[in-house]
């Protein structure tokens, strides 16, 4: 079996974010062997993250052999090694990586889910992310809709928009509003790598312990890794990120350096699921916790299903939710039974037009 076919597009969906996110953020890629399967992946990069894959990432895919996908990303990672490492190159690589997951999968006629455990979960409970409004009754009312719909976590975005340093009191005010509201379950906040006074927020979280957050996510800039270590060691508040770090090599320098509590790799971002099962591993052996970000969707779920000891799963993004491979209700995600990761392959072909 060979590759002979190799294209990468863009999708496009309703109601998609006009920021990053939406331009810049995926990108998706299609893989057809000479035996008539294709496979599906979705990484990040853009117009830009496409250029690599229809430049450099053919010239190591072209008649390749799919099977030894390990030995693919290292060829891969090798060919982007003067420009890459980190960032665009490695979102590039993400979506080729799950879409040679797919065609193993396709291949041997089951979903990746069965081809990592014999027995894997098929419905998993998920947290929902709401964002931080100006008008409180806004977002508190998505707290409310949150418990109304059975989730047991929420994590609010947004703190970022506040600064430790003068607005203390008002976090603190506006996350006692939140557990008020909330009740018991367990409750998160995102702060989107706004803050930069490591020490202000390390104060900040001894007067959060009052609210039993579960993490706070991303208080710092990614690549502080001497602030997150410092924060780590003394916060009484779980630290969380690397939703922004890149490949297992990174994942392993912020164990080693007690960055995080808990870590949040993109398995559309941080290499595929060849790496996010590496830092997995990674992670066992530094006794952390993984929560991967945007965990309900496709392309993660066989990491949650198998590989995770205790998964909760992020709420996807709604505008992908034509992608399929999961069906959200209740507060949980189920696995889609299709072979591969299971998405809609007609909807990612047509994805190059507004839904």
């Amino acid at each position: 079996m060979e590759i002979v076919s190799i294209r990468s597009f863009m999708p496009t969906a309703a109601r998609k974010p006009a920021d990053w996110r939406g331009w810049m953020g995926q990108i998706c890629v299609r893989l057809e062997t000479d035996e008539g399967q294709v496979g599906y992946g979705m990484g990040g990069g853009g117009e830009a993250g496409m250029h690599v894959i229809d430049t450099v990432l053919r010239g190591v895919l072209e008649k390749a052999d799919p099977t030894p996908i390990e030995d693919l990303w290292e060829e891969m990672f090798s060919a982007t090694l003067a420009f890459g490492r980190k960032g665009l190159a490695i979102m590039a690589i993400s979506a080729v990586d799950l879409a040679l997951w797919d065609l193993r999968a396709k291949a041997k006629d089951t979903t990746v889910a069965h081809l990592l455990s014999e027995q894997p979960t098929a419905r998993l409970p998920m947290y929902r992310t709401i964002s931080k409004d100006a008008d409180p009754n806004r977002w508190l009312g998505q707290i409310e809709q949150a418990l109304a719909e059975g989730y047991e976590a929420v994590k609010i975005g947004g703190l970022g928009q506040m600064d430790p340093t003068t607005d203390a009191d008002a976090i603190v005010d506006m996350m006692r509003q939140a557990r008020r509201v909330s009740g018991d379950i367990r409750l998160m906040a995102d702060v989107g790598m706004r803050w930069q006074d490591v020490d202000a927020v390390a104060a900040l979280c001894h007067r959060l312990a009052e609210v039993d957050l579960g993490w706070l996510e991303e208080p710092l800039p990614a690549d502080d890794l001497d602030g997150y270590a410092r924060l780590a060691a003394t916060s009484p508040v779980p630290i969380a990120g690397g939703e922004h770090e890149f490949t297992a090599r990174g994942f392993a320098e912020l164990m080693a350096r007690g960055a995080h509590h808990i870590y949040q790799p993109d398995v559309c971002w941080c290499g595929g699921l060849t790496q996010l099962l590496e830092i997995y591993r990674l992670a066992r052996t530094h006794h952390v916790q993984v929560c991967p970000h945007r965990g309900s969707e496709a392309w993660s779920l066989p990491a949650l299903q198998t590989v995770d000891p205790s998964p909760l799963a992020e709420s996807g993004r709604p505008w992908m939710a034509w992608v399929g491979g999961a069906r959200w209700a209740d507060a949980h995600v189920e696995a889609s039974a299709r072979r591969g990761f299971g998405v809609d392959e007609q909807a990612l072909e047509n994805s190059t037009s507004p839904d």
